[in-house]
């Protein structure tokens, strides 16, 4: 049976998500990530969902998964890596009161981007647990890095930038339709290549191909294998 997987991307409009059956693109839009997975199983059992959003939470210090990354990616596309925040700053309500928790338990501030993917990474550690297949997490720099062979210098929210990701994936028999649906008018043009490189990891996952930073898993308090697939 040929296998089916998900690259999934967090977008305005909540979650877009990139199915590659074989080199078969299918592009998916729902505003929960239960909803869009659901949405994409209607279509045929997945064997991997990649996610672009932290799994597996600190509890104190920063996690090995976002530091490896930070590097992989280079320093042109080092901001692009959030460090992840402990699991108790999801409880506080505003950016500065989490931000001066998480000095406390890791010695550094919450950025406020970092403070405002909050939501969709409570979203997904709520999800998880009753996910119908393997849940991975990815991040689309990583990815592409590997992808690439090299770190990438030019950012993807960019005219070049977009072209060479795209024709990466390309070459990988990943080919995005122009048409994509709904997907494709409420999803950002880089959300979309980080859902599809995201589906390129989720592959290579269930192939047995792909990597993880670190090695050796980390697991907190929350008993979640914590890495950074690609």
């Amino acid at each position: 049976m040929t296998e089916r997987v998900l690259g999934v991307d967090a977008c305005k409009a909540g979650w877009v998500g990139i199915a590659l059956t074989g080199d078969h693109v299918e592009a998916y839009q729902a505003r929960t990530i239960g909803d869009l997975v659901a949405d994409a199983w209607s279509d045929g059992p997945l064997d991997v969902v990649a996610i672009d959003i932290p799994i597996g939470l600190p509890d104190k210090g920063q996690r090995a998964a976002d530091l490896a990354a930070r590097g992989a990616v280079g320093t042109i596309l080092a901001s692009s890596v959030f460090m992840t925040p402990v699991r108790t700053a999801l409880e506080f309500p505003r950016h500065a009161d989490a931000s001066k928790h998480n000095v406390e338990l890791t010695g550094k501030g919450m950025s406020i981007q970092a403070y405002g993917i909050l939501p969709k990474v409570r979203e997904v550690d709520l999800w998880r647990s009753s996910a119908p297949c393997r849940v991975v997490e990815v991040h689309p720099e990583v990815s592409f890095a590997e992808l690439a062979g090299a770190s990438l210098t030019i950012r993807k929210s960019t005219w070049a930038g977009a072209a060479l990701r795209r024709r990466l994936l390309a070459d990988e028999g990943i080919v995005i339709p122009d048409s994509l649906g709904v997907a494709g008018e409420r999803a950002a043009v880089d959300d979309v290549l980080d859902a599809a490189v995201a589906a390129w990891t989720a592959r290579r996952v269930h192939q047995g191909k792909a990597r993880s930073f670190p090695e050796e898993f980390e697991i907190f308090s929350d008993g979640v294998e914590c890495a950074i697939w690609r």
